[in-house]
């Protein structure tokens, strides 16, 4: 018999029969090399054999080729998931089988994993599918968010909180959902709350390529996900059902000054519009900026999660965010009258699975690479948590621009520069080398998770902007995001940067170009520009984890030019289909002199970005021939 659990909110207790679930566990098979098994604490510890249940539960299956996790977990089409036998079913057991490996009998007896997602399409099958297997494999307990979701940020502090061994996260980030044309992705977070290490990833790999079979328990009846509370089957397997809000909410509580947030946010002189994409953070956004700080239930848009994102492609740039970007005056020089009507003060949107953010003034757009800079230079005067928790570094991916090793290099703080992907800073935050870092991807966050987290972005800007408010004279509005901005320019100079992505790119193209770049590596190249000559040197960025010793190669080809401007090509593994070839600019004008004027200064750094950064990208085209090796006519996406 099993039961439900009602919430302590009050829900009944409702009794569901369940069929039997065998108490006994399966005996362990030498079955290729899928020859551990997460079940083997069980068997030992009942002092039995289980050969007629290991029968039963018992799939065969075949490799499936391509399981191999990107930058941040497995995507793939929706189509090509659902067309695939047992395409979920082969990537979560390869996962138990190496969590197996590394789990005595005394762990594993306690194993409790997290699970949930960004609420896009298929992600309630895969839910059904894993909670069945978790049950066969040994896991003692799942964690699920009601409905399915838990956003990526929540999920971190879901399982730091209840102490589980680790989290299946169902999301293809800030990739597109919906049946047709959407994707589906999975990826693991370990105990730390952080992304899996590629090591682990690789050995999920391996696994795949010689899986032959899983084990699933399909005499379950179907979790009901839609009520909060916990189900228990009679072998001590069970599920508990939680507000994917709450436990992530509750440490928002001691990481900023709510109360100090919420008179601000309800200053008649102050407004906002955040865009949730129509992607799992809407429900957040809900019971955090209008159910805590009280603002006006306007302010939000798009903020229901819907599972094909209502046909938005849940990416926070201006080119999928535009209509954001357009209310608040944003968009790009000659896109439209800045200054045509009052603008809100401040805008921002998360992505799909809530980890990115993007940050919005009037007529301004805030490059990430800026947005985690200026978040570190106020963060221990604003953020509570950093008064507890100062500050001894911060890190950076090497893509990113270099804004944030300006304020490092001030404030007397290590800077570190890592690879793209936000498993590369977790060893540094629980070594306690970093406590904040970002992403020219528009992912920002610091040690209260372990993984980056749009709201935290969100509420550190309101955090400055209240905390700079303060002290303006009585009566006169908020300090505006664009003096901010020009302060922070002023006194640390500006790295003026883009983002050129070019998407699903055959992937031959893509191999061929990056493959004539590293031609150049370990040169000094001097080539004719609209300019005149440019000089630059070509590296290849590679990286050793100072805490663990690890390296990670062929991290990006960079041209490093005399004047310090910098091209840095990259391949993406973030697609689904074809390949992604990503371009990021970024050149460098020093601060505000100090005999020169206000309105010089302004008129060096407060430039408009496509601008500036034109020459630069009209040499790279010319010098790479850039759209005619990708057989394209421009970038999809400019950031």
């Amino acid at each position: 018999m099993a039961a439900f659990v009602g919430s302590a909110s009050g829900g009944r207790r409702v009794a569901h029969p369940s069929p039997r679930v065998s108490a006994v566990p399966r005996a362990v098979t030498e079955v290729g090399a899928s020859a551990r098994r997460l079940t083997q604490w069980r068997a030992a510890a009942a002092g039995q054999t289980s050969t007629d249940t290991q029968h039963q539960y018992r799939k065969a299956t075949a490799p499936i080729a391509g399981q191999k996790t990107g930058t941040s977990g497995l995507r793939k089409t929706v189509q090509e998931v659902q067309r695939t036998p047992n395409f979920v079913e082969n990537w979560i057991q390869a996962l138990f089988n190496v969590l197996s490996e590394s789990r005595d009998a005394a762990s594993a007896a306690a194993c409790v994993l997290c699970l949930g997602g960004d609420g896009r399409y298929f992600n309630r099958e895969a839910c059904d599918v894993i909670i069945r297997m978790a049950a066969a494999n040994g896991v003692n307990k799942i964690i699920v968010g009601r409905d399915g979701i838990m956003s990526t940020p929540a999920m971190s502090a879901l399982i730091r909180a209840r102490k589980a061994a680790g989290g299946i996260i169902l999301t293809a980030s800030h990739n597109p959902g919906g049946p047709e044309h959407g994707d589906w992705g999975i990826k693991y977070n370990i105990q730390s709350g952080g992304p899996a290490t590629e090591a682990l990833t690789d050995k999920i790999f391996a696994e795949t390529l010689s899986i032959t079979e899983f084990y699933l328990n399909d005499r379950m009846e179907p979790t009901d996900l839609s009520c909060v509370g916990t189900k228990h089957c009679d072998d001590g397997f069970c599920v508990e059902v939680v507000d994917p809000v709450h436990e992530y909410a509750k440490l928002l509580e001691t990481v900023f000054d709510m109360n100090r947030l919420a008179a601000f946010v309800q200053r008649p002189d102050f407004s906002f519009v955040y865009d949730g994409m129509n992607a799992v953070s809407g429900e957040y956004a809900y019971r955090v900026f209008v159910g805590r700080l009280g603002a006006p239930a306007d302010s939000l848009r798009n903020c229901k999660c819907l599972e094909d994102f209502g046909g938005i492609h849940p990416d926070p740039n201006l080119t999928y965010a535009a209509d954001l970007a357009r209310i608040l005056g944003a968009l790009p020089s000659g896109s439209e009258d800045r200054c045509s009507e009052k603008r809100p003060d401040f805008g921002a949107a998360s992505d799909g699975d809530g980890d990115r953010n993007m940050i919005l003034g009037a007529n301004l757009f805030v490059s990430p690479s800026d947005s985690v800079a200026v978040i570190a230079e106020y963060a221990e005067a604003v953020i509570p948590y950093f008064q507890v928790n100062s500050i001894t570094g911060v890190a950076r991916s090497m893509p990113t621009s270099r804004a944030l090793d300006q304020v490092a290099a001030r404030r007397g703080w290590s800077c570190y520069e890592t690879p793209t992907g936000w498993k590369y800073f977790g060893n540094l935050m629980d070594a306690g080398r970093i406590a904040i870092c970002g992403e020219e991807s528009f992912g920002t966050g610091s040690t209260h998770v372990r993984e980056k987290d749009g709201l935290w972005a969100v509420l550190a800007w309101l955090s400055i902007l209240e905390y700079r408010s303060r002290s303006a004279p009585s009566g006169s509005a908020p300090v505006s995001m664009s003096q901010i901005m020009q302060e922070h320019w002023h006194k640390y100079g500006r790295h003026y940067y883009g983002r050129h992505d070019y998407e699903k790119v055959q992937s031959d193209a893509a191999d061929q170009l990056m493959a004539w770049l590293r031609s150049f590596v370990g040169s000094e190249v001097s080539a004719a520009s609209q300019e005149g000559a440019c000089n630059f040197t070509v590296d290849e960025f590679s990286y050793v984890d100072p805490v663990d010793g690890s390296s990670a190669s062929q991290q990006g080809v960079r041209l490093l030019f005399t004047d310090g401007a910098r091209v840095v090509f990259r391949l993406s593994g973030t697609g689904s289909s074809g390949a992604t070839v990503r371009v990021y600019l970024e050149r460098y004008e020093p601060p505000r002199a100090p005999n020169e004027s206000a309105s010089a200064a302004d008129s060096r750094l407060a430039r408009d970005v496509t601008v500036a950064l034109d020459p630069l990208v009209q040499f790279v085209a010319q010098w790479t021939s850039i759209h005619a090796r990708l057989c394209r006519t421009s970038p999809d996406v400019i950031t």
